[in-house]
């Protein structure tokens, strides 16, 4: 069994480390290309911009938003580089996490002073291994 709370903290173990060498101010998409090498480097499998499908009333479309990243197919991972995280940016990643029946995702703003205060860890119905 996949535990999403090591692949947490092995992601947040590497957003930091990636914010003190790069820093912040970069676009999204540069922290999310980097954040995802590092994930493959580490043995994990990763996809990037994953297109995901929206089922409503019988109705199917087809690759209706991506995911920023998905990590061993069970932590969605919300990129963010902004002044600071709102209400929205949170409520997009836990309708992420529903849409796609995930237990776990990581909000992550690569634009402050330091990577801790944009690290929000969101729980879909999530219940850690014991």
């Amino acid at each position: 069994m996949v535990d999403v709370d090591a692949i947490s903290a092995d992601v947040v173990d590497e957003a930091i480390r990636i914010h003190r060498e790069l820093g912040p101010g970069l676009f999204e998409g540069v922290y999310e290309t980097v954040l995802a090498a590092a994930l493959e480097r580490k043995g994990y499998r990763v996809d990037r911009q994953k297109p995901v499908d929206i089922i409503y009333d019988g109705m199917s479309f087809s690759g209706a938003y991506k995911v920023d990243i998905q990590v061993e197919g069970v932590l969605v991972i919300e990129v963010k580089s902004v002044e600071r995280l709102t209400g929205a940016h949170a409520k997009q990643l836990l309708t992420y996490l529903r849409l796609l029946k995930q237990p776990l995702g990581l909000l992550l703003n690569f634009s402050g002073e330091t990577m801790k205060e944009g690290i929000r860890r969101l729980a879909n119905n999530h219940r850690p291994i014991r």
